[in-house]
């Protein structure tokens, strides 16, 4: 009996010693000291696009930069500035990649604005107005 309890304890403190022996070749929870990239949260957002005036070109946005109508850039609320995203035109399936630059009027229910020159590679310069999907490309915090 007595061998018994003896070897029950010695058992574990073995096994205590090798969970600590483990926990100390960590690094902020992951083995060997690696640190992982947290995982990507796709950020995926589906809403009306419109696009910029001409009365527009020359002004300068909310980042500072001027509009020019040639640039692939774009202004949202929903998304902080210097964002780049895909936006696919939902009606024909084209898509183009473009930088958040400005913000839309705060009453303004669409979802983006674009340049003329994203407008005009989506498809949709002579109806106006046209459903997209947006994908956020670079890995920012969005809030709510």
């Amino acid at each position: 009996m007595k061998y018994k309890i003896i070897f029950l304890i010695f058992s574990c403190l073995f096994c205590i010693s090798i969970i600590f022996a483990q926990k100390k070749h960590t690094h902020n929870g992951y083995k060997d000291g690696k640190i992982a990239s947290p995982a990507r949260k796709i950020i995926i957002k589906y809403g009306i696009a419109s696009y910029y005036a001409n009365k527009f070109v020359g002004r300068k946005t909310a980042s500072g930069e001027i509009y020019l109508k040639e640039k692939l850039t774009a202004a949202c609320n929903s998304l902080p500035l210097r964002t780049w995203i895909k936006v696919t035109n939902l009606k024909n399936n084209k898509s183009v990649i473009v930088k958040i630059n400005d913000r839309l009027h705060r009453k303004n229910k669409r979802l983006i604005d674009l340049s003329y020159h994203a407008a005009s590679v989506l498809g949709y310069t002579g109806r106006g107005l046209t459903r997209v999907k947006i994908e956020v490309l670079n890995n920012f915090k969005i809030g709510n």
